[in-house]
């Protein structure tokens, strides 16, 4: 007899649900247990769904967070050299610009406002994308003036970037010998209460990330999903005239910006350095460090402070530039103040790549002449209280 002719034959009428179970309870997993047989399943899979998360965080920490923690530990900041001085007269003062939040290097910036040469060499920051810490960028700033002649300094700071040039210039002006002429602030924001709500909670999740997530701080994998999810209008459809959902070819036109912009470019600021940006809007030592530059030091005429603001306060949506506005006048205005408020057409957030023409502008027609002054004013008292 042939093997097919001594397989029972069967057909479809044959079937038993009732039997397949009862077979698969005889033979499944834990089919011999007698004793808390459910409790002892239920263990086991918790076992191995934890086996498969920390598989999962092994691969997520040695192919995502690793690589970027020993590229971080050889980063540092530094002075980068932009333009000369446009006038001879200037080659004793520099001009040291410092880009916002999210921003690493600030010589693209620099390049864009071929007016600040009218003040002096022009110089950008890059920051250690570790962290920040303004006493080292103060310290580089002034060696690198030391050793390049460079008596007088002028900082400049857009958005964020004018926080970390407040708290830099109270070092340079209360703890060195190099003079400070005058600190350019770009729609900063003056404390946390300038920081618009939205643009406050975005930065308040991102700390709470840092916070509770291993490896945050150096997630490229996180910094995909925060940055997509942070230009959500640009893929997903709210409704209008269609159904309601993401739309595929836009999300796909975004994550390539992000990991073109945010993840593979070397001017990308790190999680990390993201952080220490927003923590120092948090922690708000503007307004004490505006009040150290409120007075003269070690024979150092008091610095001029320059506030760059949209004419349309409307057109920043991350600084309320009113309320910086009104602190500055506070701290820094009145009858005797040093300070200049300059109110730019057709601008938004700190954005001078986007906007030079009218970024020049104002600096060339307004802030210029006003900076002058104080730079006559220092090398006058330099002049009169002689080589130092």
């Amino acid at each position: 007899m042939s093997p097919l002719e001594e397989r029972h034959p069967s057909t479809v009428t044959d079937w038993d649900d009732e039997r397949r179970k009862a077979r698969l309870r005889d033979t499944g997993l834990g089919h011999g247990w007698k004793s808390l047989r459910r409790t002892r399943l239920v263990l086991l899979r918790v076992a191995a769904l934890l086996l498969a998360g920390l598989v999962l965080f092994a691969q997520y920490w040695v192919h995502d967070v690793a690589p970027e923690q020993t590229r971080l530990a050889r980063t540092e900041p530094a002075v980068l050299p932009v333009a000369p001085p446009a006038d001879a007269e200037n080659w004793d003062t520099v001009v040291v610009d410092m880009v916002g939040l999210g921003g690493l290097n600030a010589g693209n910036t620099a390049a864009a406002l071929p007016s600040l040469s009218r003040m002096g060499v022009v110089w950008a920051i890059k920051y250690d994308n570790s962290g920040i810490d303004t006493r080292v960028i103060a310290e580089l700033i002034i060696r690198a003036a030391q050793m390049s002649g460079l008596k007088n300094i002028v900082l400049v700071g857009h958005s964020m970037g004018g926080v970390i040039a407040l708290e830099v210039a109270k070092h340079i002006h209360t703890g060195s010998d190099r003079r400070l002429v005058s600190v350019i602030l770009d729609c900063t924001p003056m404390d946390l209460n300038a920081v618009r709500p939205e643009s406050r909670g975005r930065g308040e999740d991102m700390l709470r990330w840092m916070a509770w997530l291993p490896g945050a701080r150096e997630s490229r994998g996180l910094r995909l999903t925060v940055e997509t999810y942070a230009r959500r209008d640009r893929f997903f459809d709210r409704g209008g005239a269609g159904m309601p959902g993401i739309r595929v070819a836009k999300l796909g036109g975004v994550v390539s910006d992000v990991l073109r912009e945010k993840i593979f470019s070397r001017d990308a600021a790190s999680n990390g350095l993201i952080e220490s940006q927003f923590l120092a809007i948090v922690a708000g030592g503007a307004l004490n460090d505006l009040r150290a530059l409120s007075r003269p030091a070690d024979g150092k005429p008091r610095p001029a402070i320059v506030f760059i603001r949209p004419r349309n306060p409307g057109n920043d949506r991350v600084v309320d530039v009113e309320y910086s506005h009104r602190v500055l006048i506070e701290r820094s205005g009145g009858v005797e103040g040093t300070l200049l408020v300059v109110m730019a057409r057709n601008t938004g957030h700190a954005n001078p790549m986007q906007r030079p023409r009218e970024y020049n502008t104002v600096i060339e027609q307004q802030i210029l002449p006003f900076v002058q002054r104080f730079q006559q004013q220092v090398r006058a008292a330099a002049s009169a209280a002689g080589p130092r």
